[in-house]
């Protein structure tokens, strides 16, 4: 980070750790969103220290069966071992760098084993080296050792996570509550369906700040959500240290939405709970069917949504499971638009922190302003010059 903007993040972390514990609830000052120094820093500082979600553990199910992903630069290979073992390894030929496994992120399929396509090198499933083509023996290359580098990994809730410099604390201790919420959904065991990958016109915080709360459904969503989840009904959840929710509750008139678990109350089945995994992840649970989005920042406003979705019944018939995804689109689209005018607003010298609206409706902000400024703020006796 230049020297000059040192000064900048001190006071923005200052700004920031000002927010905890106080009784006044306003939203973060714009330059939060705009600033890109401080979207360097929080990479640095937060993201990729943290626990990120890359996607479900079931897209993989079968040994060699892999997809490759881009997270924070770092190019990652997720594949089923023949030990049916789910590893997250780096992508990366251990010869030049050419990345072994070809494509975009979206590449997947089944392999039998990953060959470079520079030089030939080849890997097993567990990211071992099998073959350096006309290599000087002489090397003795070390085939325990020269090996794809593996990621620290935690499977939560059917969700896989990967941290990216390895430092991280387990996941799951800091989740205990929210796997109490869950518990009836069974969403470890709703199988996965499909998955895409977009680019919004958004800071990533402020897709995370919108998919958590619940005052804009009835506004911005009256026909996908405002007759299924409005706004009143919303009701916010307890927070924990590494998550936040709220309910989404349905008319006592609503349609029943299709099987489920057998262990749901009717409370339960009666609303969608949308919970956020700390930093970046977003979730829709309902009794039927799982939407969720990872993200990752792709410039200070732009955000990169890798975002699927998971059912309960696997016997759904192909047109419901198309119906689902259809309305899921359309609310994305009704929030990328809405997000994109955001981030063009936050840029005006006019913007400023607002008042945040009951706990009900945007409480699960605050929560997440709470943990950024936890993890991220500094209290003014603690700035350094």
């Amino acid at each position: 980070m230049a020297a000059k903007n040192d000064d900048q993040i001190v006071q923005m972390r200052e700004t920031l750790g000002g927010y905890l514990g106080q009784d006044w609830r306003y939203s973060l000052p714009p330059q939060f969103y705009t600033s890109r120094d401080f979207l360097e820093f929080e990479t640095e500082e937060l993201l990729r220290r943290e626990w990120l979600c890359l996607g479900r553990a079931d897209e993989v199910p079968e040994p060699g069966d892999y997809y490759t992903i881009e997270m924070l630069d770092e190019q990652l290979l997720v594949v089923r071992g023949d030990d049916r073992k789910l590893r997250v390894l780096s992508n990366v030929c251990r010869h030049r760098g050419m990345l072994v496994a070809q494509g975009n992120s979206a590449e997947q399929g089944r392999a039998r084993q990953f060959v470079c396509p520079y030089h030939a090198w080849s890997y097993d499933r567990e990211g071992g080296l099998k073959r350096a083509p006309m290599m000087d023996p002489a090397l003795q290359l070390n085939r325990k050792t020269c090996r794809l580098p593996e990621l620290n990994s935690e499977i939560w809730q059917g969700f896989l996570y990967v941290n990216i410099d390895g430092e991280a604390e387990p996941l799951a201790p800091r989740l205990t509550g929210l796997d109490e919420v869950l518990a009836n959904y069974h969403s470890d065991e709703m199988h996965h369906v499909f998955v895409a990958e977009e680019v919004w016109d958004a800071n990533w915080k402020c897709l995370v700040e919108n998919f958590m709360e619940g005052y804009h459904l009835s506004m911005v969503h009256p026909q996908t959500l405002g007759g299924r989840t409005p706004t009143q009904l919303c009701e916010k959840l307890p927070a924990g240290e590494g998550y936040t929710g709220y309910r989404a509750n349905y008319p006592e008139d609503a349609p029943f939405r299709g099987r489920c678990h057998a262990d749901l109350t009717a409370r339960e089945r009666g609303c969608s709970t949308l919970f956020s995994i700390f930093p970046c992840q977003v979730v829709s649970q309902a009794s039927d069917i799982l939407v969720y989005m990872a993200l990752q920042p792709a410039g200070v406003d732009k955000v990169r949504i890798r975002w699927g979705a998971a059912l309960y019944d696997a016997g759904m018939s192909p047109d419901e499971v198309q119906s689902r995804l259809d309305l899921w689109r359309e609310i994305n689209a009704e929030d990328r638009a809405k997000l994109a005018c955001v981030q063009a607003g936050l840029k005006s010298r006019h913007a400023a922190p607002g008042p945040l609206a009951p706990d009900d409706y945007e409480g699960t902000i605050w929560d997440f302003y709470q943990y950024l400024a936890g993890r991220l703020g500094l209290s003014a006796e603690h700035a350094v010059a």
